[in-house]
């Protein structure tokens, strides 16, 4: 697509939350619908019109992936999110995952959900489909009991020659680039014009700042190199990159993700967008970043305070000049008993 079009809706004054789950909660089959494309592309439309823009956003399900995967190794049903490597797996696994995804086996409902409800949008009705995929580095994370450490040990210089837990990091870094590759593929020729890969584990947790700051390139050889990856399979199919990461980051971090030339860039609500126009370069348009976590809180944060918030983001990044969304942090996922709360909230932001 035209970058223009995204910097078009900024200039516009597009307000807009992630806010498919939401609209989800209030059906009373919403425990069915994510696994029926039909009926998950009718709500994807419904949250869209509800809040007023162009953009038809899936579910943030950053659980499809890895359930994926663990068919393709055998792994039941009921383990499947929760299961971890043990040790490396070997290259047959590893294998056995490059041939699954090129043969399109183990195929679970929630992907064909998801790419059956692209489809649904592209062809009822005038909304940009957007697709959906958790970050490989994010999804490496979750097969790994701590990866913290040989994270750390890899940026320190060390190889998988040295510490078998980092070959298990880059083993499973190869499953989970594989998986989200043939994902995104998946969803792309559904039509989807633009993907939100999230990446929230790519941040000062996982990765040290300090080993950063005295040159280690981990930064780029575990988030950014995996995620041009994806980059280039977007720009094969002409599609745009909705870039999120809603960690604890540093300047230098989020400096980085300019070489992923992202059409949207959303973050989190621990950084300062005003600030962050500064690394980020002008035709990437900044989205966030009010603190929809708390919504479900009156005592975190009242519907006045979501206006005054929503319009002192609005001024300071007016000042900047540069193309902005406001926007939530994250998805807004409704939470039991006080999701009309959370709507209200929604309803604030939008109406500065």
């Amino acid at each position: 697509m035209n970058r223009n079009y995204y910097i078009d809706l900024a200039v516009k004054g597009l307000k807009m939350p992630i806010g498919t789950d939401l609209i989800l909660s209030e059906k009373p089959n919403h425990t069915e619908v994510p696994y029926n494309g039909k009926l998950l592309g009718e709500v994807m439309i419904e949250s869209a019109y509800r809040f007023k823009t162009p953009l038809a956003f899936p579910l943030m399900d950053l659980k499809v992936e890895k359930t994926w995967l663990a068919a393709m190794l055998g792994i039941s049903n009921e383990n499947a999110l929760t299961f971890q490597f043990e040790e490396n797996p070997s290259s047959e696994a590893l294998n056995k995952v490059k041939e699954g995804v090129a043969e399109n086996r183990f195929l679970t409902k929630r992907i064909q959900a998801n790419c059956a409800a692209i489809k649904h949008v592209a062809q009822n009705s005038s909304l940009i489909p957007v697709g959906m995929s958790i970050g490989p580095f994010s999804m490496m994370t979750t097969l790994l009991k701590d990866p913290i450490i040989p994270v750390y040990m890899a940026a320190s210089g060390m190889t998988a020659s040295n510490d078998p837990d980092i070959g298990t990091v880059e083993t499973a870094l190869e499953m989970a680039i594989t998986i989200i590759l043939k994902s995104i593929k998946m969803q792309l020729e559904s039509g989807a014009k633009a993907i939100c890969v999230c990446e929230p584990a790519a941040n000062n947790v996982f990765i040290s700042p300090t080993q950063l700051e005295e040159g280690s390139d981990i930064f780029d050889r575990y988030v950014i190199n995996y995620n041009k990856k994806v980059r280039k399979l977007l720009a094969d199919y002409d599609a745009d990159l909705i870039f999120h990461d809603c960690g604890e980051l540093t300047d230098k971090m989020v400096l980085k993700f300019n070489e992923l030339d992202p059409a949207i860039l959303s973050l989190g609500s621990s950084r300062t967008l005003w600030e962050d126009a500064k690394l980020i370069q002008k035709n990437t348009v900044i989205f966030g970043n009010l603190p929809t976590k708390k919504f479900y809180s009156d005592k975190d944060i009242t519907k006045e305070q979501v206006r005054a918030l929503s319009a002192s983001i609005l001024e300071n990044m007016n000042k900047t000049n540069h193309p902005f969304i406001l926007a939530s942090e994250c998805d807004v996922l409704s939470v039991p008993g006080v999701t009309p709360t959370i709507i209200e909230k929604v309803n604030a932001m939008l109406s500065v």
